[in-house]
């Protein structure tokens, strides 16, 4: 596999996302290596974006949104789940891709003892609390560089010939009807549930 670069990631979010469907992230810690190919993601802007965590400028939280490209920026929420965004855009100005869904192909049975609930394969990483699950992501791979061959978590460059579909993002509570959710044809795409 051809691990994908800053330079490629560096673009607006929307194109960042469809990059991305196909394209396997892999982490690895002292318990194995779990790879995900990623089947669903959602963009995210910055200042033109209500939805995004940088509508509201920069903040210690939200500060690796702004980049460079190519970095992990992970957040806790609900008190209970983190998820994982790769950045995109160049540096200084803030976009991120939430990766929402993946098939795990590698360290399955690593997935399965982390995600003990999944009644199924394909349910894994159905959902981004489940997919950072599966990988072992946290708040202590915040500020990973994703495109580093020595990183913990890398991005890989996946199979992007398949028909992309778009529709509303999930659980925001502004910009409810933006179509920057997309997705392949996957029994690992999560359930779509409007947010308001």
């Amino acid at each position: 596999m051809r691990q994908l670069t800053r330079e490629e990631l560096a673009v607006d979010p929307i194109d960042a996302a469809k990059l991305l469907l196909g394209a396997v992230i892999e982490s690895t810690s002292p318990e194995g290596v779990v790879a995900v190919r990623l089947v669903e993601v959602e963009a995210y802007r910055g200042g033109d974006d209500p939805a995004s965590h940088c509508y509201r400028g920069k903040t210690p939280r939200n500060e690796v949104m702004f980049g460079p490209a190519g970095f992990l920026y992970v957040y806790f929420v609900y008190g209970m789940h983190f998820c994982a965004n790769i950045v995109s855009l160049t540096d200084g100005v803030p976009g991120a891709v939430l990766l929402r869904a993946g098939e795990v192909i590698e360290g399955k049975d690593l997935a399965r003892v982390r995600r003990p609930a999944a009644r199924s394969d394909h349910e894994l990483a159905k959902g981004p609390a489940r997919l950072t699950g599966v990988l072992g992501i946290d708040r202590t791979q915040n500020g990973v560089d994703l495109t580093s061959p020595d990183s913990t978590v890398r991005i890989y460059a996946g199979d992007t010939d398949e028909k992309i579909h778009a529709g509303p993002r999930v659980g925001v509570a502004v910009a409810m009807d933006v179509p920057w959710r997309f997705w392949i044809d996957s029994p690992a795409v999560s359930t779509y549930r409007r947010g308001g």
